[in-house]
């Protein structure tokens, strides 16, 4: 495109130069900014310059700042870096999120913030070696599994596991399972599609990057809204641990008042601390009572113990029994 023809596009340049190129601590003057342009084919004065800016701010909203001799720099966007960095350090620690994937995104975000603030972007790109989903269908399983929510329909698909061969183990016999979603939740870094299994009458989770050959069954209307409710699926995690199944019960705890915090980080502010003896609070809560709900009360030690109800007293005392029937100790 010849230089006259860019001519016509001073103001977007000047924007996109601003925005990729200056931040809080990289200021551009008008010299700066008029040679940039010139670069790009596009002839400037500090006049012309001037009126960009204002027009850019007053009838465009940019929130350009002037810093006298020392130049103009973008000051708030969309998205402050802090938020930036939040975005990016989210999807690096994501498990359903592929590695290739992973890549493609921050260098998406990297667009959100100057080409100066985006190299500190790139520096946490291996911040740690974290286990990635093998799965890269994961997004647009989300967006299906979304559409249906949206229109109320039910959806099909197959759903596996893997075997010690790191090969695939489908359930059903390979067959394909029909539920009606209702809900999509983030929980101990993986995707789970919550949804009522009319087979079975009951709400049920399934994690999303297991899950494959995902269809709108868009002539089926979703069932289950009663169960659903019942569910109240908005608390479902501080009852499941590590999504593991089992049977939702009241259990009744006691706990040593140095876990006050370990309590509120997994069952959420609104619950009771009951005053229970010296240095010890009780609390009630109904959980799932799975394996994975004796393996975080294991890792409490001491400091927590079961009063109620006995039956699951007597199972938490037998997982114990198995485990150490296992190293020869009774």
């Amino acid at each position: 495109m010849a230089g006259s023809e860019n001519q016509k596009f001073k103001l977007l340049y000047l924007y996109q130069i601003l925005m990729e190129e200056t931040d809080e601590e990289h200021a551009l003057t008008t010299p700066q900014l008029i040679e940039k342009l010139a670069v790009k084919g596009i002839k400037a004065e500090r006049k012309s310059i001037y009126a960009d800016l204002t027009a850019l701010k007053e009838e465009f909203g940019v929130d350009i700042i002037d810093v006298g001799r020392g130049g103009h720099y973008i000051g708030s966007r969309t998205f402050e870096f802090p938020e930036v960095k939040l975005l990016a350090d989210s999807v690096l620690s994501s498990r359903f999120i592929t590695e290739r994937k992973t890549v493609e995104l921050v260098e998406k975000l990297k667009t959100l913030a100057s080409s100066h603030q985006a190299k500190q972007l790139t520096g946490r790109m291996f911040v740690a070696d974290r286990v990635k989903s093998m799965n890269s269908s994961v997004y647009y399983s989300v967006d299906t599994i979304a559409s249906a929510i949206d229109a109320g329909c039910k959806v099909s698909f197959r759903y596996f596991g893997y075997d010690a061969k790191k090969e695939k183990q489908y359930h059903h016999d390979g067959q394909a399972v029909s539920v009606s979603p209702y809900d999509l939740v983030w929980d101990n870094e993986y995707y789970y599609l919550v949804a009522y299994d009319g087979t079975d009458q009951k709400i049920k989770h399934y994690r999303i990057d297991r899950m494959e050959r995902i269809k709108v069954l868009e002539k089926e209307k979703r069932e289950g809204a009663k169960e659903y409710k019942d569910a109240d699926v908005r608390s479902y995690s501080k009852r499941m641990f590590s999504m593991f199944s089992g049977e939702e019960q009241q259990v009744t705890l006691r706990f040593a008042e140095r876990l006050a915090n370990v309590v509120i980080d997994r069952f959420g502010k609104d619950v009771i601390l009951a005053p229970d003896g010296e240095g010890c609070f009780r609390v009630s809560v109904k959980v799932f009572c799975s394996p994975q709900f004796f393996a975080w009360l294991f890792g409490l030690g001491s400091g927590v113990q079961i009063l109620a109800p006995e039956s699951v007293r007597r199972d938490y005392v037998q997982t114990l029994r198995d485990v150490l029937g296992q190293y020869g100790t009774e």
